[in-house]
């Protein structure tokens, strides 16, 4: 066994060293947009003749290296842009920088080229669970009040789950809401929607890219165990100064972008400055030109964004960025009055080094809070406050790519607020969190591996957890690849609602911690721990039917090992000896008298989805079945966001000589969503004197007995929105567009909101016809 192991030393010491003694050299360089100067991501860059090669990242960055010494020819494609080739020459343990400026292409490239650069993007990435978006993408939806977003196509996205046009609520593959984690620019977002469910805080225009991940994330994500959103915004204009002013019947944006530091014949380097607005006056033009609307649309939201870049040029530069989002809602269908705030401030950097690594690191400040007065003196109240600091070292070792890092996490909690037994709970709480992580992307002509850990250390619970993942794909042939993914996943916050509420119009942050008074025990096994916990597992498989048309489906798992949820059976006082001394005749279960309570949940589900691309047409059909359950110390139950079925439909249509038109259409159906059936009615008395109180002289008040525990299903949601757009071009830089748009078509009746005491039922929109005008200069 010794010779054997002997054996296997020497030869891999002198492999390694026949390999390390070739000559060999690395490319290296950045894509530029030449019209403009923005980074070019995800464009392939190759050795032609080789199996050399690589993709841009976000900042347009690539690095080739282990390549033998040699002269090769370099090319760059991408959709969108001309081709580009270049002789380069590789020498022994030499770096070859380079930046390439790609010209827009002329006309628009044949579907051949475009399908071709779509193919080698699925079979050189994993992509298990998550959806790469771009702004030009997300436009291809139906304008809805003349401006496309984030928030309207992430609804039609497989495995998510949306409240409706009202409530900007969205849970993911059986996910809530609080387990979702948004990124802007590597900082926390803890509100990404508004309240008018057709809206994001993100300006549409200025994404560069958005990676929405719907389960079995990597390694150097972490805090949440259901999805992760992370959304980076692109840099300013590095030639002109440019922008858009759009205006319409729901709202208005402004886009202001250009060079502070142009780039010279004797330096590279560039300062760019990036600003948006963006307001809603619904509450305003509604009463005008939407008077049909019971209740009218009383949402308004301002959203202000700014960013500063230097870059020099190389690939290396650093951002400093800000935000304010403000949202409010003034007495809705005389519901509630519900407002919340966001704001921030960061800064992120890319330090290319003059070895095969670069260096990345992001800090971050932001605070949310939210309140909800609904008029019966019980008002709610949430805020957070934290810091979220990362350092990220990627290496590149020929086509592998090891990538490890520390993220620091500081948090702020407060929440108060009534459960359904009229009992006040408050908790103000800080936390802070350290995590360690690495991954390493291995790619074969057949395989890609990405496998990576994550260390968690939630310091103010003195509890570890580590957390194992992975992701891989086999290209089994040049049409057919299978996936999957999965891991450990954990995170401290939680949120509390109230379960009779037929649609909740809140939700707001709580930290697990020791001060919750979680029971001692659940199911008969001890509780020794508050961090919540999940396990994913994800298989999927894509096949290109043609070169036009591809499919994708994915089976999905999530484990949730435990969970914390406010206890909706706590009726006794955890501190009246009464009832927490196992010795008296009173004695009462911890589940009955303590205010969290610990649960355990499995959400289980199959996405699928067909693609047709084909220049001017582009075609895109969903359907999701999902189930999700929880189970707590009395019984099994399907949580309010269960939903069996899911299916969206898509198309757009660009035609004219210059593409100047463009129509589009979506269909959403939904099945309808747990919730409490109504029991029946009773007089509540509450005997405030004990004993002596005079019950036949007492006036009561209106108490309601809830039947079994989300037994109901609410209808049905579907809805079709349509839209059409014309470009004016006005000049070299000035393009003008007009939008008509409209939503539920034909008026469907999906339901808000249902009062339980007065049988009163809201509606979510009817029939919205939107109309504007986008003017980029």
């Amino acid at each position: 066994m010794k010779r054997l192991l002997y054996i296997a030393l020497f030869f891999s010491f002198h492999f390694s060293f026949f390999i390390s003694a070739q000559a060999q050299g690395t490319v290296k360089g950045v894509l530029f947009d030449e019209s403009n100067g923005e980074a070019v991501p995800f464009a392939n860059v190759i050795l032609d003749g080789t199996a050399y090669g690589c993709a841009t990242d976000l900042n347009g960055f690539f690095l080739i290296n282990k390549v033998p010494a040699g002269d090769y020819t370099l090319r760059v494609r991408f959709m969108g842009y001309e081709e580009y080739s270049q002789t380069v020459t590789i020498a022994d343990r030499r770096i070859v920088t380079l930046t390439i400026h790609l010209k827009p292409a002329a006309q628009m490239l044949k579907a051949v080229e475009i399908t071709d650069s779509k193919a080698e993007e699925r079979r050189i990435q994993t992509q298990v669970s998550v959806e790469k978006l771009t702004a030009s993408q997300i436009q291809q939806m139906p304008s809805i009040g003349g401006t496309a977003d984030i928030a309207q196509y992430m609804q039609v996205l497989p495995g998510v789950n949306s409240t409706g046009d009202q409530g900007g609520q969205l849970y993911i593959r059986g996910g809530s809401m609080i387990q979702n984690l948004c990124l802007l620019d590597g900082m926390i977002v803890y509100n990404p929607f508004h309240s008018i469910g057709l809206y994001s805080i993100f300006e549409t225009d200025v994404i560069l890219n958005a990676d929405i991940y719907t389960g079995g994330f990597g390694a150097e994500y972490g805090g949440r165990m259901s999805s992760v959103m992370d959304i980076t915004t692109r840099d300013g204009n590095k030639r002109h100064h440019t922008g858009k002013i759009g205006i319409n019947t729901f709202g208005a944006n402004l886009i202001l972008e250009g060079p502070i530091k142009k780039e010279t014949s004797t330096s590279k380097s560039t300062v760019t400055y990036l600003l948006t607005a963006k307001n809603s006056y619904l509450s305003k033009t509604s009463e005008l030109l939407y008077s049909h609307v019971n209740g009218g649309l009383p949402f308004d939201f301002l959203d202000l964004y700014g960013k500063i870049t230097a870059n020099s040029g190389t690939g290396s530069k650093i951002s400093l960025f800000g935000f304010h989002f403000d949202d409010s809602v003034s007495n809705y269908q005389s519901i509630a009055d519900y407002h919340w705030r966001n704001y921030g401030l960061g800064t992120n950097f890319m330090l290319v080094t003059g070895s095969s690594a670069i260096l990345e690191g992001t800090v971050a400040y932001s605070n949310y809070h939210i309140t909800l007065d609904d008029g019966s003196g019980k008002d709610k109240y949430s805020s957070i406050s934290g810091f979220n600091t990362t350092l990220q070292v990627t290496n590149f070792i020929g086509a592998n790519r090891l990538r490890y890092g520390l993220t620091i996490e500081g948090y702020n909690t407060d929440y108060r607020f009534y459960n359904n037994y009229s009992k006040w709970i408050s908790q103000h709480v800080p936390s802070t969190n350290l995590s360690l992580y690495a991954t390493y992307k291995f790619t074969s002509d057949k395989w890609l591996l990405d496998p990576g850990v994550r260390l968690v250390y939630y310091a103010t619970l003195a509890s570890t957890q580590l957390e194992p993942r992975i992701a891989a794909k086999y290209n089994a042939t040049d049409k057919l690849r299978f996936k999957m993914a999965g891991g450990f996943y954990s995170q401290i916050f939680l949120d509390a609602r109230s379960d009779n509420d037929i649609v909740n119009l809140f939700s707001g942050f709580l930290t697990g911690s020791a001060d919750l008074g979680l029971p001692s025990t659940f199911l008969g096994n001890e509780v020794t721990s508050c961090v919540q916990k999940a396990k994913h597992l994800i298989v999927g498989a894509e096949y290109d039917l043609t070169d036009l048309i591809t499919f994708n489906a994915e089976v999905y798992l999530k484990y949730f090992d435990q969970l914390l949820n406010a206890n909706r059976n706590n009726i006794y006082s955890d501190l009246d000896n009464d009832y927490n001394n196992p010795s008296s005749r009173y004695y009462q279960p911890e589940y009955l008298r303590k205010d969290y309570i610990i649960e355990e949940g499995l959400a289980t589900g199959f996405d699928v989805s067909a693609t047709f691309d084909l220049d001017r047409l582009y075609l895109w059909a969903t359907y999701s079945l999902g189930y999700v359950q929880r189970t707590d110390e009395l019984q099994t139950y399907n949580p309010h966001y269960d939903r069996r079925h899911t299916v969206n439909l898509l198309a757009t249509y660009t035609f004219g000589s210059n593409n100047d038109w463009e129509v589009s259409g979506r269909w959403t159906f939904g099945s309808g969503f747990p919730f409490t059936q109504t029991q029946g009615f009773y007089q509540q008395l509450m005997f405030n004197d004990g004993i002596v109180n005079d019950y036949t002289r007492e006036n009561g008040t209106y108490g309601i007995h809830y039947a079994e525990l989300y037994k109901g299903r609410l209808p049905a949601y579907h809805r079709l929105d349509l839209g059409i757009k014309r470009k004016f071009s006005l000049g070299t830089r000035s393009i003008l567009e007009l939008n008509l748009s409209a939503t539920n078509i034909y008026s469907r009746e999906n339901i808000f909101y249902f009062n339980r005491v007065t049988f009163e039922r809201v509606n979510q929109l009817p029939i919205l016809v939107s109309f504007g005008a986008n003017f980029r200069f």
